[in-house]
């Protein structure tokens, strides 16, 4: 792994897309301004449009005019952004990139090292690979490192064939598979609670958990990607990669260093312990469900099947929860609930984990149970956690009452704090590839969900759609967590 002050070229495809516009240069901006990154590097854009440099240095200058920094000119950022029309298809225009990149390699100092970020459509992925060997565009006297965004195949079969086609240019551990979540600073800070505080990692195990649940729900809609989710739903778009990322995390044993091999291992021993569900059994352990139409923030939203590109009959999923056990020594009987899905009551993305209950109830009061312990990690759009305990009411009695240790991440500076782009673009500048997929892990997610997805594709919902724009979901999900006893714990800031 690089630990020195990183250089590089980092040629992205796509460049004049809304990611590499809203996401990518403002993460290297910060980069640059923050001293993570110094005057040795250069960006190129790559993308079919004919625009001159002067009009993509203008583009990249308004992506970050949020920013207004009195000792920092945007000009001489934007000097290091080179843009090369191009067509994937082109053999021509790989070699005349490749000239264009021995070039910057010389006028920037970066030593021949290379990142092709593909910020695109995937079907031209493997296309874009194999050229890239072919033309000699990774044989420097640097490194390359092909970073790829999701989706990552849409079945394990589709995953497998695309992860062939790029392997026969870039080994695996040139290949670094984004998953965003990854970046943000409280999934990253998972590890941490778990492995530095001497009050968790003895407790973290079902002799003492009782269930964790993870929820991200968003309150927009598909919007105007009808057609994108159509082919996707919330199953592959959320819970393949995000939520079993943070399932892992959570679940994972302490791995006997913190480097990316032996993280990987851990998460990807979590991964084979799923317990396997037959395609009969998913409507037992998975709830499905489709918005329709609802008021959000005051506002009345049309159903998912009104949006633009969506099949008014359509049978695609807007909402998932469900339970999961892992089938090992620390878990066996806890269960791991999860739901994801659009249109829902708020924005958030959380992790309750509930502890069991004393074996004896001395405080009560009317003979309800106490409270039980929670710790919440809240990831995003608020970051910090929580720690839910039991004290005595200030009166008279032996009652207890709940109270809680909060610790609120968002009361600090947020312009200071690293993005998850900025975090995981300067991780594959460093050559740290610890909070990106491995093939090991995307193969075993998409085995997990395939079953899912077969057993709701040959069985059409017939109550879609099922829960108001607005609500906490269908409430069958709540039925989930009901019949073992439990309920989703509301613990949005």
């Amino acid at each position: 792994m690089t630990t020195n002050t990183p250089k590089s070229i980092i040629v992205i495809f796509g460049a004049t897309g809304d990611l590499a516009n809203r996401k990518l240069y403002p993460s290297i901006y910060r980069l640059y301004r923050n001293g993570k990154i110094t005057e040795d590097f250069a960006v190129v854009g790559v993308a079919r449009r004919p625009l001159t440099n002067d009009q993509f240095r203008e583009n990249v200058k308004t992506s970050i005019s949020h920013f207004e920094e009195d000792d920092l000119d945007h000009d001489t950022f934007a000097d290091h952004f080179h843009y090369h029309p191009f067509d994937v298809q082109d053999i021509s225009h790989y070699q005349s990139l490749n000239n264009l990149l021995n070039h910057l390699d010389e006028k920037h100092h970066t030593e021949g090292n290379r990142i092709f970020y593909l910020a695109m459509a995937p079907n031209f992925f493997g296309t874009i690979a194999t050229n890239l060997k072919e033309q000699g565009l990774t044989t420097t006297d640097g490194w390359s490192r092909l970073v790829i965004e999701k989706p990552f195949g849409h079945d394990f079969e589709s995953a497998q064939e695309l992860n062939n086609q790029i392997r026969h240019a870039f080994t695996e551990d040139q290949i670094y598979r984004i998953d965003h979540y990854l970046g943000k600073e409280m999934v990253q800070n998972i590890e941490v609670i778990r492995f530095a505080n001497a009050l968790f990692e003895p407790l973290w195990n079902n002799q003492h958990i009782s269930n964790i649940q993870i929820t991200s729900s968003e309150e927009l809609g598909v919007e105007d990607r009808g057609g994108y989710y159509e082919s996707s739903g919330a199953l592959r778009d959320m819970f393949q990669n995000h939520m079993l990322q943070m399932l892992a995390l959570l679940a994972m044993e302490p791995p006997i260093k913190l480097t990316p091999d032996e993280i990987r291992s851990e998460k990807v021993k979590v991964l084979r312990a799923l317990k396997p569900i037959n395609e009969e059994d998913v409507g037992e352990y998975f709830v499905r469900g489709q918005y329709d139409r609802g008021i959000v923030k005051g506002e009345e939203q049309i159903s998912y099947r009104e949006a633009k590109g969506v099949d008014p009959e359509s049978n695609t999923e807007t909402f998932v929860s469900g339970k999961l056990m892992i089938d090992n020594f620390r878990w066996a009987g806890v269960p791991f609930y999860i739901r994801t899905g659009k249109r829902m009551k708020q924005k958030s993305t959380e992790i309750v984990v509930q502890f069991k209950d004393l074996p004896m109830n001395l405080y009560y009061e009317n003979g309800e149970q106490i409270h039980p312990n929670l710790l919440v990690i809240h990831i995003q759009p608020n970051e910090g956690i929580e720690l839910h305990l039991n004290a005595k009411k200030g009166d008279y009695g032996t009652t207890s009452t709940p109270i809680m240790l909060n610790y609120n991440n968002n009361g600090q500076d947020k312009m200071n704090t690293p993005e998850a782009y900025e975090v995981l673009l300067y991780d594959c500048m460093r050559g740290d590839s610890t909070n990106f997929t491995h093939w090991n892990e995307v193969a075993l997610s998409w085995k997990f969900v395939d079953v899912i997805s077969r057993a709701w594709e040959n069985n059409k919902a017939e109550d879609f759609p099922n829960y108001e724009s607005g609500s906490n979901g269908p409430k069958h999900s709540d039925g989930l967590l009901a019949k073992d006893g439990f309920h989703w714990w509301d613990v949005s800031k």
